[in-house]
């Protein structure tokens, strides 16, 4: 389907820090052999422009009072001197038919959910997928590398089919991910065993019908003890 998408130079992934859950983390850990630290990083967020009321703020012993975002990490751009970009996106060169140059998502097909679903949201009773407003810039910075969509979207371009799913599916996950939080910020621990933390919960997602326990909770393993033992 074509979309505003097509030909653009990304100024969504150049202007956005991207939260992302524990299930998006491990999908890139696993579809691409890359390390939490390769991708990954926790952006502070007292004002809450980050998290903006949909992802969860995490807080870790070194900085016990700051609330941070777990995002997809960004590089500075190769050809737009001073301006970011997301750590997966593939930059075009510019050339006279393409100022700003084309780029894309390196990693189209293991994107976080809130990238997918971008720019939809449900409606208040869930039933029906409704396009956002798509403001005309990401960032203050007067940098056109940070202008957004080059036109509206239409409902056209937005498949009918894959778009709630997508937004069902980055929900649950959103939601489950601040259940995590709630048990991770209990007792902020650093943020070097982050990575682990989620490992061990999210390996504890399924269990055999015998093993099922009511009611269900995330349990707080003890990573500091799984490090050392490995």
């Amino acid at each position: 389907m074509s979309s505003p998408c097509d030909n653009c130079h990304a100024g969504c992934c150049r202007s956005f820090a991207v939260p992302v859950t524990g299930a998006d983390i491990l999908r890139i850990e696993r579809d691409l052999d890359l390390a939490f630290w390769d991708f990954a990083c926790r952006w502070a967020d007292p004002d809450g422009k980050i998290a903006r009321k949909y992802a969860p703020h995490f807080y870790f012993e070194d900085e016990p009072s700051t609330p941070f975002v777990i995002c997809l990490s960004h590089q500075p751009s190769r050809f737009h001197k001073g301006t970011s970009k997301c750590r997966f996106l593939v930059e075009g060169q510019p050339d006279d038919e393409n100022p700003m140059g084309q780029a894309r998502c390196g990693i189209y097909n293991s994107r976080p959910m809130a990238c997918r679903c971008f720019p939809t949201k449900f409606n208040s009773t869930g039933e029906l997928t409704v396009l956002h407003d798509v403001p005309t810039r990401g960032r203050k910075e007067t940098h056109p590398a940070y202008e957004l969509c080059p036109r509206n979207w239409t409902v056209d371009e937005v498949d009918p089919i894959s778009a709630p799913q997508d937004l069902t599916v980055a929900k649950f996950e959103m939601n489950f991910f601040h259940s995590l939080a709630s048990v991770w910020n209990r007792a902020p621990r650093s943020f070097e065993v982050f990575p682990d933390f989620l490992k061990l919960v999210y390996s504890r997602r399924v269990v055999s019908e015998v093993d099922e326990l009511e009611p269900k909770t995330i349990p707080l393993p003890n990573v500091d003890q799984q490090r050392k033992a490995a």
